[in-house]
């Protein structure tokens, strides 16, 4: 099998595995793992381990897990120049849209802090090293645990099922803690997220934004969080009936803005393309034109393709016929008509790689490396940078693929 472009050491994701249950559950998005890779293709040797908090004022606020534990997050503080700038890094991980995955779900790390890694490594745009992450590294930097499985979205509990659908109650919960650790004196806050996470920095961007007052400078970043509401490979739309479910199961229905429900229905609310020309802050897409989950999960999931005719192509790109790959050019040409008005704003930022990829901010090999994916020369971090610091405006995208040679695309054996 061909290498994948520059060195990088390829990906075999977990959720591959669970194949048979992607079909009605959708649970994780972890085929991405927590590697740091340099320029080289070597692993770091001494990333940052950060242990995990668990938010002890929370069962009093009702702010649990979906087993009812305590959520958490990493917290890795600021110092020097960044002593008063905060960022938060909300995770990613797929959704649980029927009430059986919810109970599956909450005997893993996505619905249990039971079962949360007592450390993770902060890497790319959570590393605290200048060379590795150059405008944020010396921040306070924090990555909030996900055990909602909506999003950081949901107000409502199923009593017969013991689940706990508390999005909005851990959101708010970690938040306040954080205020009462420093945030609330923030001259600059970012709030960011990948995937899932990603999706969720949309939701609550504006939300983020009433916690400072106006002298605070106060951004959004949103990686591989623009999930379409895009046609399978069947002439179906698998991920609105994934979000349809997420959307009823958790009720969302009664927590989602009225001022979006007002005018469409609750499951179009749940899709980035239709809310993010109504965010009032400032918000950086960052996102891979052919984004590898939505390819996996979106466009071509088991259900869709039942006799497994995309099976190659979406492990592998280089395995792709030639109209597979129009299908591909289609979902991209989709995206970038979804986000024109979106970068018409001068304030707003855009980094749309043709790159077969999915979340780059959190690993260091794609958010900033000697070899990270380029456009117009310039690599993630920078681009993100440029445009938090007001120093020039980004709107950057990349011509169609196979075009950059710069990607690191994402294959699985």
């Amino acid at each position: 099998m061909a290498e994948i472009v520059r060195g990088f050491w390829g990906v075999v994701f977990v959720g591959f595995l669970m194949l048979s249950k992607w079909v009605d559950s959708y649970e994780f998005e972890d085929f991405i793992f927590n590697k740091t890779s340099t320029g080289d293709g070597a692993i770091t040797p001494t990333p940052l381990l950060i242990a995990l908090t668990l938010i002890q004022g929370a069962a009093a606020k009702g702010a649990v897990c979906l087993d009812g534990t305590l959520p958490g997050y990493h917290i890795h503080p600021g110092s020097g120049s960044g002593a008063n700038s905060w960022l938060i890094q909300l995770e990613g991980g797929g959704w649980c849209n029927t009430v059986r995955n919810c109970v599956f779900r909450k005997t893993t790390r996505r619905g249990s802090s039971k079962f949360m890694e007592k450390q993770i490594q902060f890497t790319g745009i959570l590393s605290n090293k200048a060379e590795e992450n150059p405008d944020f590294f010396n921040w306070n930097r924090v990555k909030v645990r996900y055990c909602d499985g909506a999003s950081f979205t949901g107000d409502s509990e199923n009593k017969d099922a013991l689940l706990q659908f508390r999005g909005q109650r851990i959101w708010e919960a970690a938040m306040a803690d954080l205020m009462s650790k420093g945030m609330r004196n923030a001259q600059q806050a970012l709030l960011s997220g990948c995937s899932a996470g990603g999706l969720a920095s949309i939701l609550h961007c504006d939300e983020f934004r009433t916690l400072f007052p106006s002298s605070t400078k106060v951004k959004c970043l949103s990686d591989a969080g623009l999930f379409m509401d895009a046609t399978d490979v069947s002439g179906g739309h698998a991920l609105r009936d994934v979000f349809k479910g997420v959307v009823s199961v958790q009720g969302l229905q009664k927590i989602l803005p009225s001022n979006w429900t007002n005018k469409l229905d609750p499951t179009s609310c749940f899709f980035p393309q239709n809310l993010i020309s109504n965010i009032k802050t400032p918000l950086f897409l960052l996102n891979a034109a052919y984004d590898f989950w939505q390819i996996q999960s979106s466009l071509a999931p088991p259900v869709a393709d039942p006799h497994g005719l995309w099976h190659d192509c979406k492990l592998n790109y280089e395995k792709c016929s030639a109209s597979q790959i129009q299908f591909l050019q289609d979902f991209r040409n989709d995206m970038l008509n979804a986000i024109k008005g979106f970068g018409v704003s001068t304030q707003n930022g855009l980094f749309i790689n043709s790159c077969f990829a999915h979340c780059q901010s959190e690993r260091q090999d794609t958010w900033f490396a000697d070899d990270s994916p380029l456009i117009d020369n310039k690599p993630v971090a920078l681009a993100v940078g440029d445009w938090y610091f007001d120093r020039e405006g980004v709107n950057a995208i990349d011509c169609a693929y196979p075009c950059d040679k710069t990607c690191h695309n994402m294959v699985s054996k």
